[in-house]
């Protein structure tokens, strides 16, 4: 999530993304894309992100959640006309003031591209998605002829994440490669 150019700047965690204006004094009405948003207590400022990947350093004045969502005024961005400038935006934080999560909790986008490996077996396929079912995640495993494989991502079946060689190891029951 760099600049053009930029290969210096540090990746981005998204925690909002505009969706329209709100008021007359430069409010952006944001989805949240975080599920901590009681981080926003300690923000002063976020990177706003447009699509292309350009950059720009936003000095954040005020916030409140309304709904599901949250507000957003940032200094300089005073009326309508210049809050408009920033719908469509995303809004980040450098990857080091992530949230740090438990030992065995990953973020998706941590598991997203790791290979998957059956345990004294073969190669699956590689994490293309996290699916929410609202019940257990599945790990979407695409492999090299293109097919998803679901694999539920409980202890019985992941007995491995190692995030940083982005490897997954898994022991399935029989027959879940074959669905």
């Amino acid at each position: 999530m760099n600049s053009p150019g930029d290969e210096n700047a540090e990746a981005l965690i998204i925690v909002a993304r505009a969706v329209r204006t709100r008021g007359l004094k430069g409010e952006i009405v944001a989805d949240l894309l975080t599920d901590f948003p009681e981080r926003f207590e300690d923000i002063s400022e976020l990177s706003g992100v447009r699509v292309g990947g350009e950059r720009k350093l936003l000095e954040l004045e005020n916030y409140w959640f309304q709904n599901d969502r949250v507000v957003l005024k940032f200094s300089g961005y005073d009326t309508v006309e210049a809050a408009q400038t920033l719908v469509g935006y995303e809004f980040g934080l450098p990857h080091s003031e992530r949230v740090q999560l438990a030992e065995d909790e990953f973020y998706d986008w941590e598991l997203e591209g790791c290979s998957v490996e059956v345990k004294d077996g073969p190669a699956i396929g590689n994490v293309r998605e996290v699916m929410r079912t609202g019940g257990v995640e599945l790990l979407v495993v695409e492999d090299e002829a293109r097919r998803e494989h679901l694999i539920p991502l409980a202890q019985a079946i992941v007995v491995e994440v190692d995030v940083p060689r982005k490897k997954i190891l898994i022991d399935p029951p029989e027959g879940l490669l074959d669905l």
